[in-house]
């Protein structure tokens, strides 16, 4: 690596470390770039050579936060025996930290991060390749994919082809779920439902079982 590639991934790491900081303090609508500038030591123009915009900060801040997730789902899913298990099982897991951390999920599944938010995944893990240790290599190309509708259909595939569930529906079930969840979440976050997040977690779990129990 070159000395202006370590100098850039130290300024990034700076950046993004700091962000973290806020997030983890004062919660991540209380981030600025201001504020990350500030506590980076950097003035508010240094950011804007690595990071294009503030939305940018937040998705790789809430990265960091999501490696508890990351480390368990491979645990989850390795209780499953056939594509159907592992796909029910990834789901418990991806509901039970997502509900946990509404806001840390919704920056990284759903905000609006611009154009190839993918792409942001790939510097992410470039930075911090340690994130990636001891996760199984068939778990790797879905942390890399933010698209939550990619990241579930292939385990329906998988499990249409070992007639566990009708392929045709295999579209409907897995685009269902994922709008069950992003509804969910999001009214949590806009305070339109009074349900506590274990409540919530609860309720995504048992209608995402009733689909699947539908589509067998």
């Amino acid at each position: 690596m070159g000395n202006k590639k370590i100098q850039m991934s130290r300024m990034w790491k700076y950046f993004t470390e700091a962000t973290v900081e806020i997030i983890e303090e004062e919660g991540i609508d209380q981030v600025t770039i201001r504020k990350v500038a500030d506590r980076a030591g950097y003035n508010s123009a240094t950011i804007y050579n690595y990071f294009k915009e503030v939305s940018h900060l937040i998705f790789f801040a809430s990265m960091k936060l999501l490696k508890e997730y990351t480390e368990e789902v491979s645990v989850y899913m390795n209780k499953g025996q056939t594509p159907l298990e592992k796909y029910i099982l990834s789901w418990e897991c991806f509901c039970k930290h997502s509900f946990k951390q509404p806001a840390i999920f919704h920056a990284i599944f759903i905000m609006d991060l611009g154009d190839h938010p993918e792409t942001l995944i790939e510097r992410y893990y470039e930075m911090y390749p340690s994130d990636l240790i001891n996760i199984p290599d068939e778990l790797k190309p879905i942390l890399f994919e933010r698209n939550v509708t990619k990241r579930g259909k292939s385990l329906l595939q998988q499990a249409a082809k070992e007639g566990q569930i009708n392929e045709q529906l295999v579209d409907s079930l897995n685009e269902m779920t994922i709008l069950l969840w992003q509804g969910m979440l999001t009214n949590i976050l806009n305070n339109r439902m009074d349900y506590t997040l274990e409540e919530a977690e609860q309720k995504t779990m048992k209608y995402i079982l009733q689909i699947i129990e539908n589509a067998a």
